[in-house]
């Protein structure tokens, strides 16, 4: 059975009174828009999504929106992997695996479709936030 990694622990997200506030979906580990620092944390928690040669390049880390959007595109293009992998795994595994194994191939391809999900939502939130945008608390989310 797929065991997934706990994620590594949260920031804290303390945010001053009136300020900006992290939208639902915001990763846990990127201080909200407009709390000190908020951008080197963007920054490294995008680079971790990102292949590891993106560190490398001095251009990406000097922009982090830039690095945003290589960040969305690398999340996208993890997903179309993933549609193809679970219209494809049946056919090509039925040879060389079991049916119990194939069914595990699935429920991983299932799983990291969701994980990405999840994970294209908050580098969107996070490029929206290194454009500028920014979210003020509601009073449904207060409560």
């Amino acid at each position: 059975m797929f065991h997934p990694r706990p994620d590594p622990a949260p920031v804290p997200q303390s945010v001053p009174a009136g300020s900006t506030v992290a939208p639902p979906g915001w990763p846990s580990q990127v201080r909200p828009p407009g709390t000190p620092d908020w951008e080197r944390t963007a920054t490294n928690w995008l680079l971790d999504i990102c292949p590891p040669e993106y560190r490398g390049y001095p251009g990406l880390r000097r922009h982090p929106a830039i690095l945003a959007r290589f960040a969305v595109l690398h999340v996208e293009a993890g997903q179309a992997a993933v549609q193809r992998g679970l219209s494809e795994v049946r056919g090509l595994l039925r040879d060389i695996a079991s049916h119990a194994e194939v069914a595990a191939a699935v429920d991983v391809w299932q799983y990291e479709g969701a994980r990405l999900i999840s994970t294209r939502r908050a580098v969107g939130l996070v490029e929206d936030a290194l454009r500028g945008q920014r979210y003020a608390a509601r009073l449904s989310d207060a409560v």
